[in-house]
C-alpha cells in the first residue's frame, strides 16, 4: 500500500518521448552571439566553473536571470564577487527546435519554448558605482542642483 502513495504523487508527470529526448539532446546551435550587459553575480560553482547571474538588462529571449553560465576554466571565480555590479560580456548560442517538438511541448506540458540556448561567459568587468552611491555631494554642489531643478 506503500507503493500507491509513492505512484499517486507522479501521475501528471509526464515524461518525454525517446524522438523528443533525442532532438534535445542533438540540437545543433548555431553562430555565436555576443552582448554585454550589467548585472550582479547571484552564486558561484568554482568546482563546475560555472555562476548564476541577474541582469539589469534583458537578453534577447526576454529573461535577466542566467543559471549556470559557464565560465572559461583560466578565469579564478575565487575573485568573482557576489552583490557587486559587473559588465558581463556573454556568448550566447540558440538552437531552433523543430515544429513538431515545439507543437508537442506547448500541447503537453504547456511550454511555449522554440528554442535551446547556452551562454558562455567571455569576460567581466567589475563597475565602480559603489563610490558613486556612498560618497556625498558637496554642499556648493547640492545647491547647484536644486538652482538647476527651478530653471
Amino acid at each position: 500500500m506503500g507503493r500507491a502513495k509513492t505512484d499517486s504523487k507522479k501521475p501528471s508527470e509526464e515524461k518525454l518521448p525517446e524522438w523528443a529526448e533525442q532532438e534535445i539532446k542533438s540540437v545543433q546551435f548555431g553562430a555565436e552571439q555576443v552582448i554585454k550587459r550589467t548585472g550582479y553575480i547571484l552564486d558561484t560553482y568554482e568546482n563546475d566553473y560555472k555562476i548564476d547571474i541577474q541582469l539589469y538588462e534583458p537578453l534577447p529571449d526576454s529573461r535577466t536571470i542566467i543559471e549556470g553560465l559557464d565560465v572559461p576554466k583560466p578565469m579564478n571565480i575565487g575573485d568573482f564577487r557576489k552583490g557587486f555590479v559587473y559588465e558581463f560580456e556573454i556568448k550566447i548560442y540558440k538552437g531552433d527546435l523543430s515544429g513538431r517538438l515545439v507543437e508537442f511541448l506547448k500541447t503537453n506540458f504547456s511550454l511555449d519554448m522554440d528554442a535551446i540556448y547556452r551562454f558562455e561567459l567571455k569576460d567581466l568587468q567589475l563597475m565602480d558605482v559603489e563610490s558613486d552611491v556612498s560618497s556625498p555631494l558637496p554642499m556648493s554642489a547640492e545647491g547647484d542642483a536644486d538652482e538647476a531643478d527651478d530653471l
